[in-house]
């Protein structure tokens, strides 16, 4: 039925093509008929000739079409009856092999099965073996743990007994007899600790002293600056005496003119040659010896000129203080500096802490932390830029509040200074807890520059209280005969009674006041405690 269908489709498809090319024959034929009217009867016979062989044409090639269609129909039908079971007899050649290989597996599974089988009957007896066994040694202990329990009560029972009896021979208690064996453990236990703890100091503090020593000396030698004394006048030279009238001016006007334009006071009395300028700001006061001094250069002294020259002064202040500030910051490796910084750090040239330059003690401080910080292996140059910036502060502190270090961090947040410089800086007075080496370097630095002999002078009133307390804290503890703060209050020695006080004791006695004198006192530098003990023997021969 496909073939017939093939062959069908074949004729048709040629009948198509003859019919077209039969239309196109007759279009040729009207046209020539039209052009030779008088061939038209002929061009019709030959038309139908050519119809008629075509006809007969298409029919013969229809019928070489339909059987070489049948021919190929056939060879393609048997082609793929060949390929059909060419293909059942290799899917059957694959089944047969998968089949065989699970067919292998299978029985490796089985015989892998029946081993585990084996094994695990074997391991089951192992195990009602190792059960059994298991009961026997559970019955033996259950018997051995009871007569323990036995033996443990009849123990327990002479314990009791023997204990009763110890009580009756001794006359005390359990619970007393317990209180004074732990004391007595304890008392012992403390002294024992006691001697080693001195010991291990005693040991330690050889070698720690000498580094310390070594170190602190070398750092305070490299450093020292000279004494300088806190004042609040300065005496301006004259020339002559003449000259105190004509700044006195006529009726006191300059006098008044220089006092107002300063804001200091101008003290002229009979000392010679001197006039004195008194001012608690000490910019304000080397302002006004600078004018004075420019004014009797100049000679022209009158209310309008000593306010030109005074305004003229302080600009060339401002100027200097940068300076000065600079040469500082560059001196010490810190070029880049915030110039505002660097103004205020000329400030401290001319400020003062306990007869202390402010800016001298703080290049001391840069250095001696510095060289600590080398020492230790710290950062050197963070120790040395903090030292530097830790008075900042007291370049403004008459004109803000707060106090310095809160000041100081202020301004070096404002200027761009890092977070480890401002902490270092900040912890110098134990306002803040230090977190770094640098930060206690900088508080050891600074205590050392003011410590030094002659670094700083104290007011009369504070040094004997201070005195005063030491001995007061010394002479609270129990055993203690007498007490003396020595050494310009760095050293307090204390006299102890023998028969109250032991050696072990004496030592926690020492720590004691220590801690105290830590935790209630200020002081620059540090405090030596020694207590000492000693006993006499005293008889008369009569």
């Amino acid at each position: 039925m496909n073939l017939l269908t093939i062959v069908l489709i074949a004729a048709t498809l040629l009948l198509g093509g003859i019919v077209v090319a039969l239309s196109m024959g007759l279009a040729r034929a009207r046209k020539q008929a039209l052009e030779r009217a008088e061939s038209h009867i002929r061009a019709e016979e030959e038309a139908r000739r050519i119809r008629e062989k075509a006809l007969q044409d298409a029919e013969r090639e229809s019928g070489h079409s339909r059987d070489r269609a049948r021919r190929e129909a056939e060879a393609i039908l048997k082609e793929a009856e060949l390929k059909a079971k060419e293909s059942a007899l290799q899917s059957r050649q694959e089944t047969e092999k998968l089949f065989k290989e699970r067919q292998a597996s299978l029985d490796k599974q089985e015989q892998r099965l029946t081993g585990k089988e084996e094994n695990l009957d074997k391991k089951l007896q192992l195990a009602d073996q190792k059960q059994k066994e298991l009961e026997l040694r559970s019955e033996k202990q259950r018997a051995e743990q009871e007569r323990l329990l036995a033996a443990q009560a009849e123990a327990d029972r002479l314990v009791a007994e023997q204990g009763r009896r110890l009580e009756e021979i001794a006359g005390l208690s359990r619970e007393d007899a317990k209180r004074e064996l732990i004391g007595g453990l304890e008392y012992e236990a403390k002294m024992d600790a006691a001697k080693l703890v001195r010991r291990i100091e005693e040991e330690a503090q050889e070698e720690a002293l000498k580094k310390a020593r070594w170190t602190i000396g070398t750092a305070i030698q490299r450093v020292a600056s000279d004494v300088v004394a806190e004042t609040a006048v300065t005496s301006v030279q004259l020339p002559s005496d003449d000259l105190k009238g004509r700044i006195i001016g006529r009726e006191g006007r300059n006098i008044r003119a220089i006092e107002k334009a300063t804001g200091c006071d101008l003290i002229v009395d009979d000392t010679p040659e001197t006039i004195v300028v008194s001012c608690f700001d000490p910019i304000r006061r080397e302002v006004a010896r600078q004018a004075i001094l420019r004014l009797l250069a100049d000679g022209r002294i009158h209310p309008a000129r000593i306010e030109e020259v005074v305004e003229k002064t302080k600009v060339e202040m401002d100027q200097h203080l940068k300076e000065i500030g600079e040469q500082a910051c560059v001196g010490l490796g810190f070029p880049d500096v915030h110039p505002k910084l660097q103004k205020l750090v000329g400030r401290l040239n001319y400020r003062t802490s306990y007869g202390q330059n402010v800016l001298e003690h703080t290049r001391e401080v840069a250095r001696i932390a510095e060289y600590m910080a080398a020492e230790m292996g710290a950062d050197a140059k963070l120790a040395r830029r903090a030292g530097l910036f830790h008075d900042i502060g007291k370049a403004i502190d008459r004109e803000v509040e707060g106090t310095h270090i809160e000041i100081g961090m202020e301004l070096m947040r404002r200027f761009g200074e890092k977070e480890e410089v401002i902490h270092a800086m900040s912890c110098h007075h134990g306002d803040f807890e230090p977190r770094t080496v640098e930060a206690m370097l900088i508080t050891a630095a600074d205590a050392l520059s003011a410590a030094r002999p002659g670094a700083r002078r104290e007011m009369l009133e504070t040094y004997v209280k201070r005195l005063e307390q030491l001995e007061e804290i010394a002479n609270s503890y129990k055993g203690v005969q007498k007490s003396y703060a020595m050494q310009a209050g760095r050293e307090i020695r204390i006299l102890v009674d023998a028969g109250q006080v032991n050696d072990d004791q004496a030592f926690w006695l020492a720590k004691d006041v220590t801690k105290r004198i830590e935790a209630e006192m200020q002081y620059p530098g540090q405090i030596k405690v020694t207590v000492m003990r000693e006993t006499r023997a005293v008889e008369y021969a009569r």
